[in-house]
């Protein structure tokens, strides 16, 4: 375990992100694709931490490829490991050991969701909903599943950064 883990997510053209995420000994980076709501996916993912199921997948369309995300909490930690499938239209159903491990980490569940707010606090100070929804395409800013995984983390994780959004 690192607590040295770095994300980000940058819109890079009309209907496509950057998402990298670093822990200072391994790092991905994916393009992905708006054919999903994946960055709401992903924070409801984080959100759900918090909540009494140990174990939450999203996928990202990489066109055609499947980038699927498996965080298992354990305790204050949580155990990242990222597949990758080459088809995601075939791959929809399978088993996460069918596809080819591509990343893993454990972190702290304080960390991650750290990590994960920044990032997407990042994209709506620069962009704005509008803006969002103006390069994403296909889905609004997720300003409600923010606005939850930033209440859960203030709450159990005592963050003392408060992490408000300015937006003009």
């Amino acid at each position: 375990m690192t607590d040295d883990l770095r994300f980000s997510w940058e819109l890079s053209g009309s209907g496509w992100a950057t998402c990298y995420i670093s822990d200072g000994s391994s790092e991905r980076k994916d393009i992905v694709s708006y054919c999903t709501d994946a960055l709401a996916d992903l924070l409801h993912s984080v959100a759900g931490l918090y909540g009494p199921n140990a174990v939450h997948r999203f996928s990202f369309d990489l066109e055609p490829a499947e980038i699927r995300w498996v965080l298992r909490g354990a305790g204050s930690h949580v155990d990242i490991a990222i597949y990758r499938f080459p088809d995601m239209s075939a791959s929809f159903d399978a088993p996460d050991d069918d596809g080819t491990l591509v990343w893993s980490s454990r972190q702290n569940r304080t960390v991650l969701t750290h990590a994960v707010t920044e990032a997407a606090q990042s994209v709506l100070r620069l962009h704005g909903e509008d803006g969002y929804r103006a390069k994403w395409v296909q889905h609004p800013f997720p300003a409600a599943a923010l606005k939850d995984l930033r209440r859960l983390h203030l709450r159990d994780d005592r963050c003392h950064n408060q992490h408000d959004v300015p937006v003009a």
